[in-house]
This record gives structure tokens, sequence and C-alpha cells, in this order.
């Protein structure tokens, strides 16, 4: 007799007859971690604005709220200053009829451009990048102001 559920992390389930999807970690920790939201690496790539695989998912939490403990699947968790936390936060379909909360394509480029040093400044600017050229500088202007430490300026978009 086959199992008829999967467990996707500790405490985390899935039906075993769900279809297959390429995003089956970021449901299970975020159904670990239910006020986190996806960033860092993982939100660049989600919305395709850089090539690189996360070897992690990477979330935020609210800065002074609980870190969550997950050892399975790999996780980078940082965490962001409740005052900005909530901006650009949209629902991402990880599987089908699941959403996942992620930052926008806006909000992930100026959360890799402040984050370079720990992220790489090569993932930054091809997010950067790939997003001007998509966009223009749609959306990056409203987030760079909320975060004083990067502002959008010429000098700083790559060619």
């Amino acid at each position: 007799m086959e199992a008829e559920i999967d467990e996707l992390s500790r405490g985390v389930y899935r039906r075993a007859d769900a279809p297959e999807t390429a995003h089956a970690d970021l449901p299970a920790v975020c159904g670990r971690a239910p006020r986190a939201v996806v960033c860092g690496e993982s939100a660049p790539a989600l919305h395709e604005l850089i090539d690189d695989i996360p070897a992690a998912v990477h979330i935020a939490v609210p800065r002074g709220t609980r870190r969550p403990t997950i050892s399975y699947p790999p996780t980078v968790m940082a965490q962001y200053a409740a005052k900005t936390f909530d901006l650009g936060i949209e629902r991402f379909e990880a599987t089908p009829r699941e959403t996942i909360p992620m930052y926008n394509a806006a909000r992930s480029v100026v959360d890799a451009m402040r984050h370079r040093s720990r992220l790489g400044e090569t993932l930054a600017l091809s997010a950067l990048g790939r997003h001007l050229r998509r966009n223009g500088r749609g959306g990056l202007a409203n987030y760079s102001t909320s975060h004083t430490s990067w502002t959008l300026s010429p000098s700083s978009a790559p060619p």
C-alpha cells in the first residue's frame, strides 16, 4: 500500500498524488515559518532575474520575532526591519493551488543591491541589469528611498 501523504519537512505534509513541482521546498519552508517571506537569492531566481539556482531557500522574518529552526530543506534566514518588512510582498504559486509570500521583482533587486556583499556583486548586478532591461527604472525608486543604504543612480546601473 502506497503512502497517501509525503512529508516535505518536519510537520509539513503534501498529498502523494499532488502534481510534481520544481518548487516543493518553498511551501515546506513557508509552512514551518508562517511569517517568513521569500527573499535573498531565492526571490530574484523565481522572478528569473538571475540564472543561478539557489542551494537553499532564502527567507526573511521581521526583526524582533522568533527565528524558526529549519533543518531541512536548507534555509538561509535574514531579519528585516519591521518598518520595511511588508513592502513589496506578493504571492507566488509554488505548487498548483498553493501560494507563498515573496518580495516582488523591484524589491528583490533593491535588496540584492543592499546585500551585495553577502549575496555577491555579480548576482546583484545581474538582477539589476535584467530588471532594468525589462522594466526600466519602474518601481525601483519606491524601494530604494525606503532603504536609505542604497539609491538608484546612473552610476549604479550596469551598462
